[in-house]
């Protein structure tokens, strides 16, 4: 009777020797005499534990982490292949306090299956929603994504259900379904979580997705950044098209879905919808006017869906199980869960599946253990280099769209990056108007010039020159932007500038006086 070990394929833990620890075991297996099935498995969203070794026992999976190729050999000694004690022992997987205090719905199977194992998909409940949607008509599909309240997963965070109707309502035809993967945002790591440990799940909820509108065609964009990812999507939709998940007889219903992969090409901003659908159609990445809107007339001028992979990754749990079921859970306005993401200057960095509601303080310390380094929190930038750096007391914001916001945040695709009290913040705000400067597309003058111009306004405040008329210079400057700009590449840079000004006026002085917050 063999015995079956997972290790992860996952990228970060592919990054810290995944590969090299499933040799290990395999190969000190078949000297031992040990009948063992290696299964790579996507991660658990552990990223400290990586690699996150797990054994399939009588009395379920129990974890190890992190282990190292010399950890090996002591882990058959010591009967870990029974569940045995171990100093790298921690316990059931799913006991972790880290993982058992999580929701997920989204990334049920995510870290519990092989990646590309049909059979295992269908096993831990894939295509129940698909099958489902196969028996309803594209107003009724609809309906649920509206009774759930899923909103944008991508930032905007627009009723996903609202832009759905709009394209199902729409006389023109082709139509698409365009699923953004870019995740181009720091701290950001969701997307690729899927992507890599449940790509069906994707191609599922695309599928429910045309499905919906009356779209036969959908189209991945997939940032250049995710060469595991591709892979794995790649062979997954191989699959998915010889299984009759996807092409032109979707689960023998006589109805036809096809998915295509584009690679993007490193620009940060085609993430935004507008100038990704350019990107997909060959052309530079740059953003265009709105109206007309892509539900109407995106990609090639037929009515679109742009949904991120968060969005449609949701679908499948909703359809299968109710819109009013994943309604039930969140806060105010903002249903459902999101995957939020611990990165930077944190314990234990990885993924969280909760719903909307809960606190900073609460992923902060709870999950995330607080700083790596050990020292104070002193920032935290929560929705990617366009989001707010909030101060400590701003902690206890609850994470939904609309109370967030009013505190001067924006949850964006769930990234959190945690900085200790050694962080300089006029450097950071230097650092969000660089950036902005770099990855402009350059079709606005505002976002273009003014993202330069930016950064040399904040190297005279900090070196003493002309305060006062330099900090109002930087403020206007910041609003012409966020009031002019075409896209939230421009709009939105002004966020992290003025709330590093706002909440960390002592950083910007070098010599001299602060500058002054308003209030």
């Amino acid at each position: 009777m063999s015995t079956t070990v997972f290790v992860p394929r996952d990228s970060a833990a592919l990054a810290v020797g995944a590969d090299e620890v499933a040799a290990a075991i395999a190969a000190a297996a078949a000297t031992g005499g040990h009948h063992v099935r290696v299964v790579r498995n996507g991660s658990r969203g552990m990223l400290w534990l990586e690699p996150l070794v797990e054994v399939a026992t009588a009395q379920g999976r129990i974890a190890y982490g992190p282990v190292s190729v010399a950890d090996v050999p002591g882990l058959f000694a010591a009967g870990f292949l029974r569940g045995a004690d171990h100093e790298l022992r921690q316990g059931p997987t799913e006991s972790i306090p880290y993982f058992a205090r999580q929701t997920r719905l989204t990334f049920a199977r995510v870290g519990v299956t092989d990646p590309l194992c049909l059979e295992s998909y269908q096993a831990h409940g894939g295509l129940g929603g698909l099958r489902r949607a196969l028996d309803l008509e594209p107003a009724a599909i609809v309906e649920q994504v509206v009774q759930s309240g899923l909103r944008g997963r991508g930032g905007a965070g627009f009723p996903a259900g609202i832009k759905w109707r709009t394209v199902l309502g729409a006389a023109a035809s082709p139509k698409y379904i365009a699923c953004n993967a870019d995740e181009g945002d720091s701290g950001t790591f969701s997307d690729r979580m899927v992507l890599e440990g449940d790509p069906y799940l994707l191609l599922e909820g695309m599928a429910i997705a045309g499905l919906a509108v009356g779209a036969t065609e959908g189209w991945i964009y997939l940032r250049s950044e995710y060469p595991d990812a591709r892979t794995v999507l790649t062979a997954a939709i191989q699959r998915a098209r010889a299984a009759g998940w996807i092409g032109p007889d979707v689960l023998g219903s006589g109805r036809s879905f096809e998915v295509h992969v584009r690679i993007g090409a490193g620009s940060y901003v085609c993430g935004e919808e507008t100038a990704m659908l350019e990107s997909l159609e060959g052309r530079r990445g740059m953003v265009r006017p709105k109206p007309p809107l892509p539900a109407l007339q995106g990609l090639w001028g037929g009515p679109t869906v742009v949904n991120n992979v968060m969005t449609l990754a949701a679908v499948p749990w909703i359809l299968q199980h109710g819109g009013e079921a994943y309604a039930a859970h969140g806060s105010g306005r903002s249903r459902g869960t999101l995957p939020f993401q611990l990165a930077g200057n944190v314990r234990h960095g990885g993924l969280v599946e909760v719903p909307f509601g809960i606190t900073l303080r609460e992923l902060l310390h709870e999950f995330g253990g607080g700083t790596a380094s050990g020292r104070p929190i002193r920032a935290v930038q929560v929705g990617g280099p366009l989001g707010a750096y909030l101060p400590a007391s701003r902690f206890d914001l609850p994470l939904d769209y609309e109370a967030f916001a009013a505190g001067g945040g924006m949850i964006g695709h769930g990234g959190i990056v945690v900085f200790d009290d050694t962080v300089d913040m006029a450097r950071m705000a230097r650092y969000a108007m660089e950036f902005c400067a770099i990855e402009s597309c350059g079709k606005c003058t505002p976002c273009r010039i003014g993202s330069t111009r930016g950064v040399e306004v904040i190297d005279r405040i900090v070196a003493g020159r002309e305060r006062a008329a330099n900090e109002r210079l930087l403020r206007d400057l910041c609003a012409t932007m966020a009031d002019a700009s075409l896209c939230a590449m421009g709009g939105l840079t002004s966020m992290p500038v003025l709330s590093a000004l706002e909440h960390f006026p002592e950083d910007f002085v070098r010599n001299g006086q602060a500058c002054t917050p308003t209030r």
